[in-house]
């Protein structure tokens, strides 16, 4: 059977987005030496199970390929029935920010994500100074 041609931008499926960037961090992850699980199903709040040898650490992987006034933006929130709430330490321990055009990774700690869910990244751009635009890429 021959799989369905498809314009990539006539079908953009965010969630099959994810599910790319998910598979990408997780090749990430193990070839930096992480013991790396993935949760059954998609009821945590967390994508990946990471042991650094020392803890276990909950991460969310949000991909990003949606640039607006010249910056990437993705939120660090997750959906409660008709609204949203902001991730906290009870729910994940780093948000990981996936640019997909530029396959750039930002880990972050969900403490930087509370005082601003709406997460905006200059990686084309020095910035001096600002909250979570100045996250340089990084590791767990």
């Amino acid at each position: 059977m021959k799989p369905k041609s498809r314009s990539p931008k006539r079908f953009r499926n965010t969630k099959r987005a994810g599910e790319r960037s998910e598979a990408a961090f997780l090749h990430k992850a193990s070839s930096l030496g992480f013991g790396v699980a993935k949760p059954w199903g998609d009821s945590e709040r967390y994508d990946f199970i990471l042991d650094n040898g020392r803890r276990l650490l909950r991460v969310q992987i949000k991909a990003t390929d949606c640039l607006r006034a010249r910056a990437y933006e993705t939120r660090a929130t997750y959906t409660v029935g008709k609204g949203r709430a902001v991730y906290s330490p009870a729910d994940i321990d780093f948000l990981v920010a996936h640019v997909v055009p530029l396959d750039i990774w930002y880990v972050l700690p969900v403490e930087a994500c509370i005082p601003a869910p709406m997460l905006r990244f200059y990686p084309h751009r020095k910035v001096r100074c600002a909250s979570n635009s100045t996250a340089k890429p990084g590791t767990l």
